[in-house]
């Protein structure tokens, strides 16, 4: 086969497959979900309080606790034996919750570390099928980053994670993943949870907001006029930004994508339909987009905080401002 040749094959490869890829999210938004939806689990009202304070993050710990013992035992009671075991070990003495609310597929913002005296602070958002019946996976990397920062740390520079599971995520078989529609209800709250971190710690931390997936269309929508010194985007299907400089923050922008990540492809498009903006345009890791691309080593689409990877080490050093040390 001649050059030109191979060069019109690729081609229509490409276009078909984009093609089919494009059909397949359009029928996400057009056609109805198969089966029945969970049915949901009762639960009370979270608590009403003010923003706390350093002085008084202890008080505000023990209130979310009590939030989600009556939670799982309201759980229990109804025969949700799932939600009352995740419940219940949300209100453990030793979990330190921002807030708890265990309604729905339920929410939650857990501290790990101190966040009074943290001069680095990393908040994980998290992407499509969280909820609190999943949330020990990522509980799970908040713990494998927090060890990591503690670990790589210099002397003297004191660290906290932030587990922020703030918002309802799409699940990743649903009508709202493939659109902005959750990120854009997100984004305020988000942008309100470092307002309230902030009021925390104090002016001289650094924040700086880990992205995951979906997670990352959410801080893209929350970038503007953020207080963090740094997004980082990985496994990312899109931001729904053509460019970084969209994205209109002064925080130093990074993308990564692991070699095994299934979210490679993903139709980087961006559609009107039915009144409904489908897709997330630009690819974040492409040079057109102008992230800083960072090594996220051979992992998928759930390695990025694995124990020992590339991209936790390269997200620890972002989190601590090492950013000659990160890898590309």
């Amino acid at each position: 086969m001649g050059s030109r040749s191979a060069a019109g094959w690729r081609r229509r490869v490409s276009t078909a497959r984009r093609t089919v890829l494009a059909a397949l999210i359009c029928g996400a938004v057009v056609l109805p979900l198969a089966g029945a939806a969970r049915p949901e689990t009762p639960a009370p009202a979270p608590s009403v309080s003010a923003a706390p304070t350093a002085g008084t993050l202890g008080e505000a710990y023990a209130s979310h606790r009590a939030d989600a013992a009556e939670a799982s035992r309201v759980a229990a009671a109804h025969g949700d034996r799932r939600r009352a075991a995740a419940d219940r070990a949300m209100a453990d003495p030793s979990r330190h919750l921002l807030a708890f609310d265990g309604r729905g597929a339920g929410l939650a913002t857990e501290v790990l570390g101190d966040l009074t005296r943290a001069d680095r602070v990393a908040v994980l958002v998290p992407g499509s099928d969280t909820s609190l019946d999943t949330y020990g996976r990522f509980r799970a990397a908040a713990l494998a980053l927090h060890a990591r920062l503690a670990a790589d740390a210099p002397e003297g520079t004191r660290t906290a994670v932030v587990a922020w599971l703030g918002y309802e995520t799409p699940g990743t078989v649903s009508t709202t993943v493939a659109t902005t529609g959750r990120a854009d209800r997100a984004a305020p709250k988000l942008r309100a949870l470092l307002d309230v971190l902030r009021g925390i710690t104090g002016p001289t931390a650094r924040f700086s907001l880990l992205c995951h997936s979906y997670g990352s269309v959410v801080c893209a929508r929350a970038a503007e006029g953020a207080d963090v010194a740094d997004i980082a985007l990985v496994g990312s299907p899109g931001t729904g930004a053509d460019s970084a400089s969209e994205l209109r923050t002064g925080a130093r922008v990074w993308a990564a994508r692991g070699a095994d990540d299934w979210v490679e492809h993903v139709p980087h498009l961006s559609a009107d339909l039915f009144g409904t903006t489908v897709g997330f345009g630009t690819d974040p890791v492409s040079p057109g987009f102008g992230a800083r691309v960072f090594a996220a080593g051979d992992g998928g689409h759930s390695d990025y905080f694995a124990p020992g990877s590339v991209s936790l080490r390269n997200l620890a050093r972002i989190t601590l401002g090492d950013i000659t040390e990160v890898t590309r």
